[in-house]
């Protein structure tokens, strides 16, 4: 072992765009948590020691790259695990091909696996029920979910912790105001299904957490002002919400058990 790891055996880096980042799971100050940040908590709780946690993931990056950027730089952490998801902002431009997402898929898992670590997978959940072109979106996702199933859902080494398929998931009381991201509650259903998948223990309430105060519901001018515009206008410059962020956790931080 190596003399940085903990006694736990366990570092875990995540790679991904908004979604593995945390946003939508705003703490009072500020600071993003989310699903990834929780699972490194829980881990460290249910194990009872220590773990190493690092999170590479910026908002509103592409599969590519995610790939490109971040798959090399969380493996020369040396890791024992990596959690993957991708493909989210992909699915709303409806030019992109679901192989072209899912060669990707098999680039990460294929470089795991000679690289001997334990590879996580995730899919997100279904935000399409209060989104624009909703029906659109809704049959991108469950295309490529059943994708990325039949390729890598049987195979050997590969965790898989899927959130697409979960209908609880697309209640309102899970998301955030801006309907894209999920809020604290969906975040730690998130973090719930991961560790069970890890066969780790999960605090129960985190399944459903007490509804907090709702988020507004926006009109609908009001929404595709403060919401949609935004996005669009990224689109039309060729920019990106991540552009200058660096990783919240760009190296190993130590975690330490609560209890």
């Amino acid at each position: 072992m190596n003399a940085d790891t903990p006694a736990s055996g366990i570092r875990y880096v995540a790679i991904g765009d908004s979604f593995t980042e945390g946003v939508g799971d705003e703490l009072p100050d500020g600071v993003v948590r989310g699903w990834a940040d929780l699972v490194a908590a829980g881990w460290a709780d249910s194990l009872g020691r220590p773990i190493e946690y690092a999170n590479l993931a910026i908002r509103g990056k592409l599969v590519r790259p995610i790939v490109d950027e971040q798959l090399e730089a969380a493996l020369a952490l040396e890791p024992t695990h990596l959690s993957f998801n991708g493909g989210g902002n992909d699915m709303l431009r409806p030019r992109t091909s679901i192989r072209d997402i899912t060669d990707a898929f098999e680039q990460v898992a294929a470089r795991c696996a000679e690289s001997g670590v334990q590879l996580i997978l995730l899919s997100g959940a279904n935000p399409s029920a209060r989104l624009p072109l909703g029906g659109l979106i809704g049959r991108r996702g469950d295309a490529l979910s059943a994708a990325v199933l039949e390729l890598l859902g049987d195979r050997a080494g590969v965790v898989t912790a899927l959130n697409w398929p979960d209908r609880a998931l697309t209640h309102p009381s899970f998301w955030s105001a801006d309907r894209l991201h999920m809020n604290a509650r969906g975040h730690h259903r998130v973090a719930a299904r991961v560790l069970t998948a890890l066969e780790e223990q999960a605090p129960d309430a985190w399944w459903s957490l007490p509804v907090a105060e709702a988020a507004p519901v926006l009109a609908r001018g009001e929404y595709f002002r403060e919401h949609l515009a935004p996005w669009v206008r990224r689109r039309l410059t060729g920019t990106s919400s991540g552009d200058g962020r660096r990783p919240k956790f760009g190296t190993w931080v130590e975690v330490a058990p609560t209890t």
